[in-house]
């Protein structure tokens, strides 16, 4: 029934902070626009992440909710790379590139980092080793 993944959506909580995750995940981290739809004062937009769409909304009058979603991972190829990127932006690093195995049959290395985005967004590298 399910094929993957189609989208993880944020709210930003208005304009600056919409400007601020497009800035974040558009500029800082290469993800590519695939649509965008809303008007000027309430925007809307898709970004490819290569294995599923990062939805963002600017939601200017809805507030920022909390909810289980603990964080969204994205396999990148040089999680080192990922975090240089961030830092020089400005943005708090959590966890600084760690080489981790993950115990399970087969065990699972990787190369993991962690930082938060524009709008407590917690975002992890995770570079399959």
């Amino acid at each position: 029934m399910i094929k993957g993944i189609h989208h993880i959506a944020l709210k930003a909580k208005g304009l600056d902070n919409f400007n601020k995750l497009v800035e974040f995940y558009r500029d800082i981290l290469g993800l590519p626009v695939v649509r965008t739809w809303g008007t000027a004062e309430d925007p809307a937009m898709m970004l490819d992440t290569g294995a599923g769409l990062l939805e963002i909304f600017a939601n200017a009058n809805d507030e920022l909710g909390s909810g289980a979603l603990r964080h969204m991972a994205f396999e990148v190829d040089n999680t080192d790379a990922c975090v240089a990127a961030v830092r020089a932006a400005g943005y708090k690093i959590t966890m600084e590139p760690t080489d981790i195995v993950i115990s399970s049959e087969p065990p699972y290395p990787a190369r993991i980092a962690f930082c938060i985005g524009p709008v407590g967004d917690e975002v992890e590298f995770f570079q399959v080793k």
